[in-house]
């Protein structure tokens, strides 16, 4: 069951129904089941390795809490030593079973890291243990977030599990509209820019260099729009049903560096290594060399977490020398502003910041998305190949999309931009959606679904593709 499928749109209203009705105590027992029911009616196999999972957490963590009362050096030997057993087990697990050679494992990645952090923070003192395994069990597979996060913290939500608020007419309706525009952007945006990528991609080498340039930048926003739209519909269903969820994107693509891109994406797997891998090896602690190490160290990790293929670390690694060289170019780059007195905060300098923190990015996903280095290079060496005659002799069109399709997909790249920019500049359109008067809102809500319907992007039998970071 896909968030996009129609099984989802049925399951939803009925577990927001009983979660409203249902004694606030006993909603947590509720919440497992349906997180439970949705994880196995995507496969039956991979529950199997989450129950694993949680198991391993629960008893890990209540042996940790146990033996760090009072300890001795024999105690903090004995919790070292579960919490490393533990980690090692969780990480190995995650490392086999995401191939699904062996058995299926959707979304591991994600409720791995969650539980990974619960035992870190527990053996650290920052948390205490949960001692009621089905709460420990909602954590780690409470459904919106179990398939591709945000990879959340146990002190932000097992006490939203334990005192679950007040599920009001506001909360609804603002959770309704986060998933609206989850949908559009899933649907509208990544799956029509999708049709096109993988055109392109399956034979780059014999395509025109400006399609693959163009299928190239698609790409980034098609890997944007179907994350992104995960997110917002996993944070308005949790809203709904009276959880809150940690913002996971930010407008990425309107940073000025890439240090700060990954501040705006993806925040909740960026914070989590930072809290978890900077933090602990160092950070910026242990001098300028070390720090450089760490960083290093951070997007090796990712890029690990994101695959076992070499494309996937030469993404992670890009990303590190893009900041590494963003800190040791510093000094000259306050020099020539110094020197040729720009305005670090005009408008033309900020823009200029974006436009190549972009390409650099942009630059990076074509190895997020190639099958292969060798690709890889065919796709950036064609990229750089200009051919103007694209857009005179209509071949823009030969790759999947009619002209009025790619048309819709650019007006929705424009759209989610324009939003972007309103929201870097702390204008948020969903509050002022909601705050205006009751025939504007229902004739902005119906004509955002109607457009999703309309245009809308879907599969055999009403079933959108997989989200892209289901795999990881």
């Amino acid at each position: 069951m896909q968030f996009v499928s129609f099984g989802f749109l049925l399951l939803l209203p009925v577990a927001a129904i009983v979660n409203f009705i249902i004694p606030r105590k006993f909603r947590y027992i509720w919440l497992l089941v349906i997180s439970a029911a949705f994880y196995i009616s995507i496969d039956v196999k991979a529950a199997a390795v989450m129950a694993g999972t949680i198991v391993i957490t629960y008893f890990a963590a209540v042996m940790i809490e146990k033996f760090s009362e009072g300890a001795d050096k024999t105690g903090t030997g004995r919790t070292r030593l579960i919490f490393a057993l533990a980690v090692i087990t969780e990480v190995a697990a995650m490392l086999i079973f995401r191939s699904g050679k062996i058995l299926g494992a959707i979304g591991i990645s994600f409720y791995m890291l969650k539980s990974i952090g619960y035992l870190a923070d527990v053996y650290r003192g920052d948390e205490k243990a949960e001692h009621n395994p089905l709460m420990l069990a909602l954590f780690v597979s409470f459904f919106p977030q179990v398939i591709s996060g945000p990879i959340e913290r146990a002190g932000n939500m097992l006490p939203q599990f334990a005192y679950p608020v007040t599920v009001d007419f506001d909360r609804m309706r603002d959770g309704f509209l986060q998933i609206l525009w989850g949908y559009f952007l899933k649907l509208v945006i990544a799956d029509r820019l999708a049709i096109y990528v993988n055109s392109v991609y399956q034979a780059p080498e014999n395509c025109p260099g400006t399609i693959v340039a163009i299928a190239t930048v698609m790409y980034s926003f098609e890997i944007y729009c179907d994350f992104a739209g995960y997110s917002s519909i996993a944070i308005g269903v949790a809203r709904i049903l009276g959880i809150d969820v940690m913002k996971n994107f930010d407008s990425p693509y309107m940073a000025k560096s890439v240090a700060e891109f990954w501040r705006r994406w993806h925040i909740s797997l960026s914070t989590w290594l930072k809290d978890y891998v900077y933090i602990p090896l160092g950070g910026n602690r242990k001098g300028t060399t070390r720090k450089y190490l760490n960083i290093i160290i951070v997007f090796v990790v990712s890029g690990i977490w994101h695959g076992s293929a070499l494309t996937f670390l030469v993404w992670g690694l890009l990303h590190a020398i893009y900041q590494l060289i963003g800190y040791i170019a510093m000094p000259l780059r306050d020099k020539i502003v110094e020197v040729l007195k720009i305005d670090r905060n005009g408008l033309s300098h900020r823009t200029i910041k974006t436009i190549i923190t972009f390409f650099f990015v942009n630059l990076a996903w074509i190895f997020f998305r190639a099958p292969s280095l060798e690709q890889a290079f065919v796709i950036i060496k064609k990229s750089f190949e200009f051919t103007p005659w694209i857009f005179t002799d209509k071949s823009l069109y030969n790759y999947g999309l009619s002209v009025s399709s790619f048309n819709v997909g650019m007006i929705g790249i424009i759209l989610l931009i324009a939003m972007d920019i309103l929201n870097f500049n702390d204008i948020e359109i969903r509050e002022r959606i909601i705050g205006q008067s009751i025939w504007y809102r229902w004739i902005i809500m119906i004509g955002a679904i109607l457009a999703i319907l309309i245009f809308g992007i879907w599969g055999a039998g009403y079933n959108a593709s997989s989200f892209i970071y289901q795999q990881f």
